[in-house]
């Protein structure tokens, strides 16, 4: 059985749209995709790993 992911927004993300990127966790990966078509596109999935080396490039 699957359970349904809990997408959120960051909260540096303005209440008036935009370009803002949603993301969803679970153990094992971690989910991005654009808020502005949430159905329509696909989304990425990467390892808990593969976020934090990316995070951490952007400091």
């Amino acid at each position: 059985m699957s359970t349904a992911l809990q997408w959120f927004k960051s909260s540096y993300s303005g209440s008036e749209g935009g370009e803002c990127l949603e993301v969803a966790t679970t153990p094992r990966s971690i989910h991005i995709r654009d808020s502005k078509t949430p159905d329509a596109a696909p989304t990425l999935r990467l390892s808990p790993t593969s976020w934090t080396a990316f995070t951490d490039s952007l400091k």
